[in-house]
């Protein structure tokens, strides 16, 4: 094959890559101190999702018995596969869609996948995850109620878990590098959420400048209680707390 061939097969390969969201994590130190945020310890199931070109891998092979990773891109599939991955299981498929558990989390997620593995870890129980998400996100995972950047995705973080940035990460940690910063995070649990309860969120979400109120009729959902005063405040004012009290007094037919 040319050399002109080989670049445009590159450039190609690159155009996929950005349109998926997926730039490699090539920065080290952010590596190390992700797994040395991640504490494992021998007998923890310890669970990576995405593995990219194998910079997390890696390093997390051997530090536990109880090693798995899911990769969906069979490119990658098949160089993480070159890796002496030892004791660790490699799955070719969709960790959403499996329900196995696992103590430990550790992933650098395609951008794309960020609200989807955001309502996925809600719904499991964990010890904690160390994630590398994009800045923008991360904003909005830790967005307060009223704010520009306040979503369903800030509601369901917060009553499901408690977040915490440990290292903002420049663009050129990546190839490609992509055009916005990005930040590791530590999560902790604080509760399991029901695919239900977070599917509730978003629809009250699609609601977000009407009074609580008015979105519930226009919603044609019912509340137990007419006293609540969250009743007159608009759904994009509704802090977290606010909203698993709305929650636990939900009428759905």
């Amino acid at each position: 094959m040319s050399q002109d061939s080989n670049s445009a097969m590159s450039h190609r390969r690159q155009w996929k890559r950005r349109a998926l969201g997926q730039h490699y994590l090539i920065d080290s130190s952010v590596a190390d101190m992700m797994v040395r945020l991640a504490a494992i310890e021998k007998g923890d199931r310890v669970l990576e999702i995405g593995t990219g070109k194998g910079a997390l891998t890696r390093r997390l092979l051997g530090l536990s018995d109880r090693f798995e990773a899911f990769e969906l891109d069979e490119e990658n599939y098949l160089a993480t596969k070159e890796l002496n991955l030892g004791d660790g299981v490699l799955h070719f498929g969709d960790a959403f869609a499996d329900s196995r558990e696992f103590d430990i989390l550790v992933s650098s997620l395609p951008y794309s996948e960020s609200s989807n593995f955001v309502e996925w870890l809600s719904r499991h129980r964990y010890e904690r995850a160390v994630l590398l998400l994009q800045r923008d996100f991360v904003e909005k995972l830790l967005a307060h109620p009223g704010s520009d950047k306040y979503r369903a995705i800030s509601v369901i973080s917060q009553i499901s878990c408690d977040a915490k940035v440990e290292r903002y990460v420049a663009r050129e940690s990546f190839d490609p590098p992509p055009k916005v910063s990005s930040a590791v995070v530590i999560m902790r649990p604080r509760e399991v959420l029901s695919l239900e309860e977070t599917r509730l969120v978003k629809l009250l979400f699609s609601q977000r400048r009407r009074k609580l109120s008015g979105a519930l009729r226009q919603l044609g959902l019912g509340i137990q209680r007419t006293d609540l005063q969250q009743l007159g405040m608009r759904v994009k004012d509704l802090s977290p707390l606010n909203f698993r009290l709305v929650l636990d007094n939900l009428e759905v037919v």
